[in-house]
């Protein structure tokens, strides 16, 4: 079964920071872009950051750039989101979504490209 399970969200302070978890079982992790998304209340399901299949190139959103750092553990198939100084506006569903891609260094941050998602994991960040 093609499963990604995140973990690691929660409440945290203004400037705080948070390490995210996305667990990938069920494909080859190596053949996959996965990438990082959230979702605030009334808004649209935004791009955070992704990570290419073949050379692992990263893609951050101008939003978290010099903020956060996505991560993967080819050993335990997961993929990190390390995120720091947090903000009130990061507040969201943080979800980690994968793209075939084999051999290839794809990349997107478009969530519409992505066909495997995760349940999302809540990130809270108090002012």
């Amino acid at each position: 079964e093609v499963q990604l399970v995140e973990s690691g969200g929660g409440l945290v302070q203004t400037g705080g920071s948070l390490r995210l978890s996305c667990a990938v079982s069920g494909f080859n992790f190596n053949d996959y872009t996965i990438g990082w998304f959230r979702q605030a209340p009334g808004k649209e399901r935004e791009g955070v950051t992704c990570i290419s299949s073949s050379d692992r190139r990263r893609y951050y959103a101008d939003s978290v750039e010099g903020r956060s750092t996505i991560s993967s553990d080819n050993a335990k198939n997961r993929v990190y989101l390390e995120m720091n100084n947090l903000k009130p506006e990061d507040t969201a569903v943080y979800y980690c979504a994968a793209h075939y891609s084999p051999g290839s260094s794809w990349s997107s941050l478009d969530p519409r490209m992505y066909n495997v998602w995760g349940q999302g994991t809540q990130v809270t960040v108090s002012s």
